[in-house]
């Protein structure tokens, strides 16, 4: 079996991750790592929680041991999708360089770009940053990446699911033709593998793993839902959720609940705080430091449940996360890989479990075809999914209701029983209906000139008016004509 000290990784990198408890690299560590050292470009395709991070951190290191970072000029550059996921990169380089004398920066959305600034003005040999913020750097003329000598591009279909693959090719041609790429992906869709053979010089290509393959320690299964109206189908929905957790039990000692929308992020966390679920929203919407607070909480196990959009669903690295929860299933099929993936890291077993309505049948079709098995259905918890006393409730409201209407409605029913002796007094009203009528129109037509005065004496007929012009009309008329 491969270890680390095989691996040709220099002493201070060898120690440093010796202290961290490893010993064995995961597969694509041990794909990437040799090539990488060598000099040649990567392409590495693996899941989820695989290991990718140190597959490109650990030979980083070793190579840019010897040199020096020039002001605003760094010698290496690793691109994530979010801010998340570049500090996560940001801290396992701290763990993996503790012991040299490399100098590294964070460039990310949501933090001053004066304390940027200064850090780029002394020199740094590694550069982290998502693409949005390196980008604003380059404008602004306070970067030059031509001494780039290693440039990482990490969940490269990340990067393509949030419309960054013009930013990435942007950066690509603003680096050294001579560069080394190191390339990473869960998945390897046309766009990425377009991007692939457009930057890469014959890479050296590793792929532990069928792309978009789920861990085999996660048990997976789905729960159908359908709510009892539309109206109440959230509150219901929520109700389910409440039910699945309580039902996994002390098993469920912390969780990640995904939303689609962000929105729902904010009303899922609220509604488990208020039933007495300690929970916490993550976002893009909030402020990078409140993010930051909140992952920190999770992962000191200070915070139980955290519920995320899938800003959180790529690359964070929490090893002890036993339970994923889909409050909705993913809009797009390669997400569901990634949510699923937060559990049953390092070789821990994990649980995921996922609610479907009606309307998102056709993503889990999606999401089957795309991991080549079809997910285990489950029973709701207690029975049926909605309330059991939501339906009761909705049926009492009707019943009471419909009486009511049905009594003011038969209230003329007494006459009804001598529909002979009604005949001739409808008929008559009918004929009496017409001189009725009249009389308004008359008394509006005198306009207080006397009663003796008729629509009829008012002069002829007025063409395409009809018979029933109103006499103020006709006057009108009558009178231009007299003129």
């Amino acid at each position: 079996m491969t270890k680390f000290s095989d691996l040709n990784l220099a002493p201070k990198v060898l120690k440093a991750i010796a202290e961290t408890g490893y010993d064995t690299p995961t597969p694509i560590q041990a794909g990437a790592i040799a090539p990488a050292l060598e000099g040649r470009d990567v392409l590495g395709i693996a899941q989820t929680g695989t290991g990718k991070t140190a597959a490109f951190t650990l030979p980083m290191i070793t190579l840019l041991g010897r040199g020096r970072a020039r002001a605003r000029m760094p010698r290496s550059l690793v691109l994530a999708p979010t801010r998340e996921l570049a500090a996560q990169v940001a801290e396992n380089f701290d763990a993996y360089a503790k012991y040299t004398k490399l100098t590294r920066a964070l460039l990310i959305g949501g933090t001053s770009f004066k304390d940027q600034d200064k850090i780029i003005d002394k020199g740094v040999d590694v550069l982290i940053a998502t693409p949005g913020r390196l980008l604003d750097h380059l404008e602004r003329g306070k970067l030059i990446l031509t001494d780039v000598k290693i440039m990482v591009v990490d969940e490269a279909d990340r990067m393509l699911d949030m419309g960054f693959i013009p930013d990435i090719e942007e950066i690509f041609k603003r680096t050294p033709f001579t560069r080394q790429t190191l390339f990473f992906s869960a998945t390897m869709a046309p766009e990425i593998e377009r991007i692939t053979n457009t930057f890469l010089s014959n890479p050296a290509k590793i792929e532990v793993a069928r792309a978009a393959t789920t861990n085999v320690n996660i048990k997976q299964g789905v729960v159908m839902f359908k709510g009892s109206s539309k109206p109440k189908e959230p509150a219901e929905k929520r109700d389910l959720l409440r039910k699945l957790i309580d039902a996994e039990g002390e098993a469920c000692t912390n969780a990640i609940i995904f939303c689609n929308r962000k929105s729902d992020v904010d009303i899922v966390a609220k509604s488990l705080n208020k039933h007495g679920y300690q929970a916490a929203p993550i976002h893009g919407d909030l402020d990078q430091s409140h993010r930051t607070k909140t992952l920190d909480k999770f992962r000191d196990n200070d915070l139980r449940i955290l519920v995320a959009s899938d800003v959180a669903a790529r690359g964070l690295d929490i090893p002890a996360v036993t339970h994923v929860f889909n409050f909705d299933v993913p809009s797009h099929a390669e997400d569901y890989v990634h949510r699923i993936g937060r559990t049953g890291r390092a070789g821990r077993t994990g649980t995921a479990i996922m609610i479907c309505s009606p309307r998102d049948e056709k993503n889990l079709e999606d999401v089957e075809r795309l991991v080549n098995q079809p997910i285990p259905r489950l029973d709701v918890p207690g029975g049926k999914a909605a309330p059991t006393s939501a339906p009761a409730e909705a049926a009492g409201e009707t019943t009471e209701e419909k009486p009511k209407r049905t009594r003011s409605r038969r209230k003329p029913e007494p006459k009804a029983e001598t529909p002979k002796a009604q005949e001739p007094a409808v008929v008559e009203a009918k004929e009496e209906a017409p001189a009725r009528e009249q009389k308004p129109r008359e008394d509006r037509s005198r306009g207080g000139r006397g009663r003796g005065n008729d629509r009829r004496d008012t002069g002829p007929k007025i063409v395409g008016m009809g018979e029933d012009t109103p006499a103020f009309i006709a006057l009108s008329f009558a009178e231009r004509a007299k003129n």
